[in-house]
């Protein structure tokens, strides 16, 4: 999975925008150690539906709330405009660990990821 890409001059780039949620936040529930992008990146590259996806930039992770043991994996794609793939990936569930997590389109955010704790 790369976050580069090289834009030959006959494809038009896009970025999608793109949330996976279903996932704990914890990575270990015996010793509470919380899941880091790291942690995801490796997931993803695992995972066949990522193939030939290229990330825009890395992967946030952010939970749901203070209350909550869910996260949310905030995902920026590449898209050419000719293969539209990225639109396959929407309502896609895939194995995250023991959890099933799902892909949902997502609105680009302008603005800088604050979590829901500050």
């Amino acid at each position: 999975m790369s976050y580069r890409l090289r834009n030959p001059a006959c494809l038009s780039l896009s970025k999608s925008y793109f949330k996976i949620i279903g996932i704990s936040y914890f990575s270990n529930s015996r010793t509470q150690e919380h899941l880091s992008t790291s942690d995801v990146e490796i997931v993803l590259k695992q995972n066949q539906i990522f193939d030939d996806i290229k990330l825009a930039s890395r992967p946030r992770v952010i939970k749901v709330s203070s209350k909550s043991d869910m996260l949310i994996v905030w995902l920026d794609i590449w898209n050419y405009q000719s293969r539209n793939k990225a639109k396959c990936l929407i309502n896609w569930c895939f194995n995250f660990g023991r959890y099933i997590a799902t892909i949902r389109g997502a609105n680009m955010n302008p603005g800088v990821f604050q979590c829901k704790n500050c």
